[in-house]
């Protein structure tokens, strides 16, 4: 092949790209609606990291939020779905790539929710049924499939190190160079690529050695490893630093976010009508927030 057919095929693949790009940011779609003050609480009782968030970067979660859900649907099958299962997924996205303020999950159109363990055939009965959570890929790509228990334990667990759906999530952020391999190029600086596999390499020796409180599934494959230990970053943040401290720090630099400053424990105040809005709007529970869940009426959103 010569110079100039070269070329002329970089170009084709220049111009491919270019036009791909364009497709999908003009089917992009932006939120053009004030966040719902009802979706607001469910944040503050179930997401702690939202809990931990000033005011300013609230406000940039729940932006991140209804755009995450105008563009990725949430589908129960074999089970229902409420506003709080939406929420929890589309936190569940939106948590570590939080620090990237032009992030677009492109890569992805639909979530399914199934009532519990799945197989490799998407089975929801009979044997083998161990799969808590799936990027899906070949007919399935752009799909991925979560286990619904197993999306509300990741919230409801505070100490386990383990969110299943922040770690299909971290599969998918990994996989948007195009290739699930542990190495997020999208989001690694090239000069952190080398000591970032050299550690992992290290890491994946410790869990084999049995000297590791890394999740032994982390010792998989790089790709496994990555994401296991992103829970672990987003879970038990300072824990992490304090026993893995060069892990914490190249982590830190791959998210852009020093989870060690966040507060992340949940509110365990009781809110009854006429307690404070947790929004901070200076109302009472009833006439804000709350407004919804006592009118005879219940609103519902998409």
């Amino acid at each position: 092949m010569g110079i100039s057919e070269y070329l002329i095929i970089i170009s084709l693949v220049s111009f491919c790209l270019i036009l791909w790009n364009y497709r999908n940011n003009t089917r992009w779609k932006l939120p053009n609606k004030l966040f719902p003050k009802d979706w607001r609480l469910i944040l503050e009782q179930y997401v702690t990291f939202y809990s931990s968030l000033s005011a300013e970067e609230k406000n940039k979660f729940e932006y991140k939020i209804q755009e995450f859900l105008l563009n990725c649907r949430i589908t129960g099958i074999k089970t229902t779905i409420d506003t709080t299962d939406k929420l929890l997924v589309a936190s569940s996205a939106i948590i570590p790539i939080f620090g990237f303020d032009e992030w677009k999950y492109t890569n992805i159109n639909e979530v399914l929710l199934y009532p519990s363990t799945f197989n490799e055939k998407f089975e929801t009965e009979g044997p083998d049924r161990r799969i808590l959570g799936m990027v899906g890929s070949g007919y399935m790509e752009g799909v991925m499939i979560l286990s619904k228990k197993a999306l509300k334990h990741g919230f409801r667990n505070e100490s386990d190190k383990k969110n299943t759906a922040i770690h299909e999530f971290i599969h998918l952020i990994d996989k948007a160079d195009g290739v699930i391999d542990g190495i997020p190029s999208l989001l690694l600086e090239r000069q952190y690529s080398i000591p970032w596999l050299d550690l992992i390499n290290k890491k994946i020796g410790e869990i084999h050695d049995g000297n590791s409180d890394i999740n032994p599934y982390g010792g998989t494959n790089r790709a496994e490893f990555f994401s296991v230990a992103s829970e672990y970053f987003f879970e038990r943040p300072k824990l992490l630093s304090k026993k893995h401290p060069e892990l914490y720090k190249l982590l830190e630099r791959i998210f852009k976010q020093d989870m060690t400053l966040k507060i992340l424990r949940k509110n365990k105040v009781q809110i009854g009508r006429n307690s404070p809005c947790p929004c901070n709007s200076g109302k009472k529970f009833k006439q804000c927030c709350g407004r919804v869940h006592y009118n005879l009426t219940q609103k519902v959103y998409p």
